[in-house]
């Protein structure tokens, strides 16, 4: 386990461009935190260091975005179970070869790669944010 300590936006985007350097096809992270502590603003940081040029949002109200056609950002907050996930089509994602950024991983547990790689972003407000990865 290693820990980072960001003190911007500007700093947890340049970081998670260095991680995005540690992924590979098939690689899933669960990208871990409160409501508002930064996981979105990781995921901008691993797609842009993945050099997709995209603008990245939140995937909220879609569930899944795609990004350069190997980058898959979830977002599971609304999704109340397993079997829900899989009724939308998100289990077929983790089988395409591509990147899974996963937020609110909790809600779709059964579904996850057993290998899957986690990102915890704690902090709130405008302060510094605790990436342990």
């Amino acid at each position: 386990m290693q820990v980072f300590l960001s003190h911007s936006e500007a700093e947890t985007i340049e970081w998670a461009k260095g991680y995005a350097r540690t992924l590979k096809s098939g690689d899933t992270v669960l990208l871990k935190g409160n409501m508002g502590a930064g996981k979105t603003m990781l995921a901008k940081g691993i797609i842009a260091g993945l050099g997709i040029p995209d603008e990245v949002t939140s995937p909220t109200y879609a569930y899944v975005n795609e990004y350069g056609g190997r980058v898959f950002h979830f977002d599971c907050y609304r999704i109340v179970s397993a079997a829900q996930a899989l009724g939308l089509g998100l289990g077929d994602y983790f089988d395409r070869g591509g990147i899974c950024l996963v937020e609110w991983s909790e809600n779709i547990e059964e579904l996850l790669p057993p290998d899957a790689k986690t990102v915890t972003v704690t902090g709130e407000g405008g302060g510094p944010r605790e990436i342990v990865f």
